[in-house]
């Protein structure tokens, strides 16, 4: 068996209906032929995966006869919330009771929103860790769905914590005033509780670190080659840069060839017509993807659709020839990164910049605001607070820019000292 740090992961996402789920089996097909023990799961709700390989397909992975090395199966969060999460559930609704809190309105309070999202990320990083492959391949969901699963991790460590904070004996002490000092069977209760909220923080801790971890995992965007697709494709990369998510490879899916000039007729300009928008399309992505160091892929329109391990065996030739599907990663650019730009030691004049890196950020509405330690980015629909080193806690922001092409922007936050708090 081997470990996480030996797995790679590699997440498919795209617009719903741009071929992601066929890329992905396709891609998990195509590895498990060059020899790597290879896992494809689904955590998309529409479970098109089996349909994909011509197989069907349930929780526990299976290995595909007609495809040596190659294993599958499809994510049911149902399961999963009448497993680990309702026994969570139940101690939470343990600790609400011994405070008070009406049964009814306990069952409300432990509904958390997005928890099938979670225990699908859950499932996966147990999956990986439980058998013997080299990569797993994830299909996701759409890309609104896979961004909502993606940051979950973080967010609810963040509110975890301040709800319930790290240090175990001050949760005991905390929750032992709420339900009265001295019982024996309310300590046990307790004790229950804590060690299933320890469990979740260890859990909400490791998948932030896998996700953000580019030696383990990255995102493999899908699109095709039309405007309004790749706009949502490009907010997506953003948010992914915004969360620390590397993105590794973006995939144009159903580029139509150019037609023969001897062609005529109505059909004929049609196919000229759109041809000519997706080589305008996709020659604004090639720059984007120079700009990111992105790997950028191209996949003709297919007459047929492709079901099957043969067919996606024809598939994955046509899009990787004899380049390795999963490379080793190599070294990424730090997504944020701190330099002083004027002053030296402990001076009141100093200057620090602050930047992050945010391909497509001008496509979006940018905001900025401190909450304590944390400065809090907002571009266009997705938000998150990064906590600032030390040395930015005791200064404050003084202006804010966005360098570079779309391609390559960056953000670039300019910070002072903080006379009131700098020398403390």
């Amino acid at each position: 068996m081997t470990t996480l740090v030996d797995v790679r992961v590699v997440l498919f996402t795209g617009k719903g209906g741009v071929g992601k789920t066929t890329l992905s089996a396709a891609t998990a097909a195509h590895l498990a032929r060059s020899g790597r023990k290879t896992l494809v799961v689904s955590t998309d709700p529409a479970h098109s995966l089996g349909d994909a390989l011509d197989t069907p397909l349930d929780g526990d992975p299976r290995e595909l006869p007609q495809a040596g090395g190659l294993f599958a199966a499809h994510i049911d969060t149902r399961v999963l919330l009448d497993g680990a999460w309702g026994a969570l559930q139940g101690h939470l609704r343990t600790l609400l009771a011994g405070i008070g809190v009406d049964e009814i309105v306990a069952d409300e309070l432990t509904v958390l929103p997005g928890v099938e999202d979670l225990l699908a990320l859950a499932e996966v990083r147990r999956l990986a860790e439980s058998g013997p492959w080299e990569v797993v391949v994830v299909d996701c969901g759409p890309t609104a769905e896979t961004l909502r699963l993606l940051a979950l991790p973080e967010a609810l460590a963040g509110y975890l914590e301040r709800l319930f904070p790290a240090h175990r004996r001050a949760v005991r002490g905390m929750l032992a005033g709420l339900t009265g000092r001295g019982a024996a069977e309310s300590a046990a209760r307790l004790d229950r509780t804590v060690d299933a909220l320890d469990g979740l923080a260890e859990q909400l801790s490791g998948l932030a670190a896998l996700l953000v971890d580019p030696a383990r995992s990255s995102v493999r965007l899908v699109t095709t080659p039309e405007r309004v697709v790749v706009a949502e494709t490009r907010r997506t990369q953003t948010a992914l840069a915004l969360q620390g998510i590397r993105v590794d490879g973006l995939v144009v899916n159903r580029v139509l060839p150019a037609p023969s000039t001897s062609l005529r007729g109505p059909a004929a300009r049609w196919l000229r017509e759109r041809h000519t928008e997706q080589q305008a399309v996709l020659d604004e992505l090639t720059a984007s993807a120079a700009g990111d160091d992105v790997v950028l892929r191209t996949l003709g329109y297919a007459a047929a659709e492709p079901t099957g391990v043969a067919a996606l065996h024809t598939l994955a030739d046509a899009l990787y020839g004899e380049d390795d599907p999963v490379p080793a990663p190599a070294a990424a650019r730090p997504p944020l990164a701190v330099r002083r730009t004027a002053g030296e030691g402990t001076a009141l004049d100093s200057e620090f910049e602050l930047a992050l890196h945010l391909p497509g950020a001008d496509e979006g509405r940018l905001d900025l605001a401190r909450v304590g330690d944390d400065l809090v980015v907002t571009v266009g629909l997705a938000r998150r607070p990064v906590t600032l080193p030390s040395v930015l806690r005791r200064c404050e922001v003084v202006s804010a820019r966005l360098d570079g092409a779309r391609e390559a922007a960056t953000l670039r936050v300019l910070f002072r000292p903080d006379p009131a708090v700098w020398m403390r």
